[in-house]
């Protein structure tokens, strides 16, 4: 652009000024890709092509509410039924009631419907032979330090023990890792432990499970086979809802907090306060500048120019400090994961949330300097000149 040196010129005419609104453009923007990336995560749960094959299937009134474990054969039979399997949550708390863990009491063959999680086969083995035994995601490994091997307690804030306590002890026999990166964060911390234990030993699970899992055989008749799984149930005490494994992510996070509503919300809040900053920097700035804009006019420059100038200084204003606050959230969230040891589990910012960040950044940019640029386009050069 021939005319940028005059508008970088003009961006930094108040040096305090400009940097002290990019430092409030870097921070909304820095939030931004902490939580948008959040917000990508948990949306994309499920989302990928062995999710796509699965069907979730739990209580129609609440995916707290448990299911007779005798559906399970009649979920085998259904058409395009591949393979079931089913789940229940046990929660789960390590030494501080901070430390809240995904813990999953599954049947034995969890682990065949989801191939993306990478367990050695050894490990398996070891699993299935040990009552007591638990798989263990990567990053909650590293989080606390456990080993291979080790004996830990835990303890559960629903279900008792066979003692009336709360207090469970586990053996960790082996390693869960996602073979999918993005699915890092997730799948790396949970803890899998055997259902028959953990129906033997707690006196609130008798014959029944949380959730079911179906594997279909064709994708494309993926809601047929729903549909044949919630008529079985049609009309019983325990009515249910099945649907593929992301809306059921969805419907459970809904359930407990709507990620995107308040990821919205904050955002809005975040966004709206620096509107307002912004624009009004935006405006001293031309301001300040009218008899510069007259003599503009005066020796040559059409309105037009004049307009597009403005315009261009408002949105390079916003980039700059945008585009480092993405940045900084791009080298900061690995750093936090690894400085947590996976206590702060912070997804990487990728393409579509630079992409949305772009965007906002070029919508604020026009949006706070519309008004500015216009009444530089309408100024009168005799008016501006004798200071009017």
């Amino acid at each position: 652009m021939k005319y940028f040196h005059l508008i970088w010129a003009a961006l930094f005419r108040r040096k305090t000024r400009t940097f002290l609104t990019l430092a409030s453009i870097l921070a909304a923007f820095l939030l931004f890709g902490m939580l948008d990336g959040i917000r990508t995560t948990f949306a994309s749960l499920g989302q990928n092509a062995d999710g796509a094959q699965r069907l979730q299937t739990s209580s129609r009134l609440s995916f707290m509410d448990s299911l007779p474990q005798s559906l399970e054969a009649r979920l085998r039979k259904v058409d395009n039924i591949e393979d079931v399997t089913h789940a229940n949550w046990f929660g789960g708390v390590y030494q501080n009631p901070r430390n809240q863990l995904f813990t999953f009491a599954v049947a034995d063959n969890y682990l065949d419907l989801y191939p993306e999680i990478h367990v050695d086969p050894a490990q398996v083995q070891a699993w299935k032979a040990n009552r007591t035994g638990i798989l263990v995601g990567e990053a909650m490994m590293k989080r606390f330090g456990w080993k291979v091997g080790q004996k830990i307690p835990l303890q559960s804030n629903i279900f008792p023990n066979s003692d009336g306590t709360l207090n469970w002890s586990f053996d960790i026999v082996g390693t869960l890792t996602p073979k999918d990166k993005k699915q890092a964060g997730f799948f790396d911390a949970l803890i899998l432990m055997h259902y028959k234990y953990f129906e033997e030993s707690t006196p609130y699970v008798d014959g029944d499970v949380g959730w079911y899992i179906s594997r279909v055989s064709d994708v494309n008749r993926s809601d047929a086979a729903a549909k044949a799984i919630d008529a079985l149930s049609m009309n019983s005490p325990h009515e249910t809802k099945t649907m593929n494994e992301q809306a059921a992510f969805a419907s459970q996070l809904k359930q407990m907090a709507d990620i995107g509503l308040i990821v919205g919300s904050i955002m809005g809040a975040v966004f709206f306060t620096l509107l307002l900053l912004t624009g009004n920097t935006m405006a001293q700035a031309v301001r300040e500048r009218t008899s510069e804009l007259a003599v503009l006019k005066t020796i040559g420059f059409s309105s037009t120019s004049v307009l597009g100038m403005v315009l261009a200084e408002s949105v390079v204003l916003v980039l700059i400090g945008g585009v480092l606050g993405l940045a900084l959230a791009t080298v900061l969230a690995p750093i936090v994961g690894a400085a947590s040891n996976g206590a702060i589990n912070l997804p990487a910012i990728g393409w579509r949330s630079w992409s949305l960040g772009l965007a906002l950044m070029v919508a604020i940019g026009l949006l706070v300097g519309a008004l500015p640029a216009i009444r530089a386009m309408r100024l009168n050069i005799v008016d501006a000149l004798a200071g009017r």
